[in-house]
């Protein structure tokens, strides 16, 4: 039978201390003490509390000043007096609940002090006393959330116009793209005029005896968001992949949409080293592309498999079949790979 690990409880607690202070030769007060300076520097805001009558016992000087006061001030002050009703019931409930437990509690409190609103994460717990009663007392350590919470909305708005920004470059593409030479989806030429241009480019190097590359390339699986999203995540990212091909391949290259799932890469005369350079590179900036949808990074990455001419096959078949062999072997590596095709070697008649 599985034993579980139940939490400490306030009792635990307060022996740790008590076993520590004197492992050290201190005072549990003075421990206390420690502690309490310790939160001040770490910006907390830091009270203790009578729950029977919700009176201030210690405050501390960012406790104070939330509420416009001293921390003396606070002393036998009472939350009626700082805040509004509901949200002084609020927090009277919270520390009702904590004196209940043996074990710290969490919660997020949200206040408006001057207009503004306020968030913080609340952590609470019972004080424990020395004649071993019920504890009358709360600590109540409060981090304040506000500027981190901002920080993430900020990101979610420029995550917003960026996907504005994304929406309006591929309309604008659509517009002025030729439906017969290139998919709609992608912006990248149609099977039939990448299969022209690598039958031009075979002639071409087999005339001239140079190299060229060829990629082929398949999106890994979705994870994350683009997995929610489904579709219209699936349509958002083919729209990032054929900006980053585009953008990745000169004049005299091809980049293709071979079929629903597999793309390919035609770099003129460009050996293998070469292009395995490139593509990584292009791997990369897959993995980091920031695609957005509803405010939610649409993250994606890709598997790639380069291939030679003439150096690991002779012919436009050979040359597919040795590229879509090597992206086989990058998605068995577990995807967001490159994997270069096997170069062969053809022993003359003697």
């Amino acid at each position: 039978m599985k034993e579980t690990t139940s939490p400490p409880t306030l009792a635990d607690f307060s022996q740790t201390v008590q076993a520590l202070a004197a492992a050290l030769g201190a005072t549990p007060a003075g421990l206390a003490g420690g502690l309490l300076e310790m939160l001040d520097r770490l910006d907390a805001l830091v009270c203790i509390k009578e729950v029977a009558t919700g009176a201030y016992v210690h405050a501390n000087a960012r406790m104070a000043q939330l509420f416009g006061r001293s921390a003396a001030a606070m002393l036998g002050a009472r939350d009626a007096e700082l805040m509004e009703p509901a949200q002084a019931s609020t927090i009277r409930a919270a520390e009702q609940a904590a004196l209940a437990l043996a074990v710290p509690t969490a919660s997020e409190l949200r206040l408006e002090r001057g207009g503004e609103r306020r968030e913080f994460n609340v952590s609470r717990i019972g004080i424990a006393r020395t004649d071993g009663g019920t504890p009358r007392h709360v600590l109540s350590v409060w981090a304040e959330l506000t500027s981190a919470h901002q920080r993430d909305l900020q990101l979610q708005q420029a995550l917003k116009q960026l996907e504005q920004q994304q929406v309006a470059v591929e309309a604008q593409r659509r517009e002025t793209q030729d439906p017969s030479l290139r998919d709609s989806a992608t912006g990248l030429y149609q099977r039939m005029h990448f299969d022209d241009q690598l039958r031009r480019e075979v002639d071409l190097s087999s005339r001239e005896h140079r190299e060229f590359a060829l990629v082929s390339i398949a999106l890994d699986p979705p994870t994350g968001a683009a997995k929610a999203f489904g579709d219209e995540a699936r349509a958002r990212v083919l729209e990032a992949l054929g900006r980053l091909l585009r953008g990745n391949t000169r004049a005299m290259d091809a980049s293709c949409r071979l079929d629903e799932a597999r793309f390919a890469v035609l770099l003129s005369g460009v050996g293998l080293a070469t292009a395995h350079s490139r593509m990584e590179g292009l791997r990369r900036q897959c993995a980091t592309q920031i695609v957005v949808l509803e405010g939610r990074d649409l993250a994606f990455t890709v598997s790639m498999g380069v291939a030679s001419f003439p150096h690991t096959a002779h012919t436009e078949e050979a040359l597919m079949q040795a590229a879509d062999l090597a992206l086989g072997e990058a998605q068995r590596r577990g995807g967001n790979h490159v994997a270069l095709a096997s170069i062969r070697f053809e022993l003359g008649a003697t």
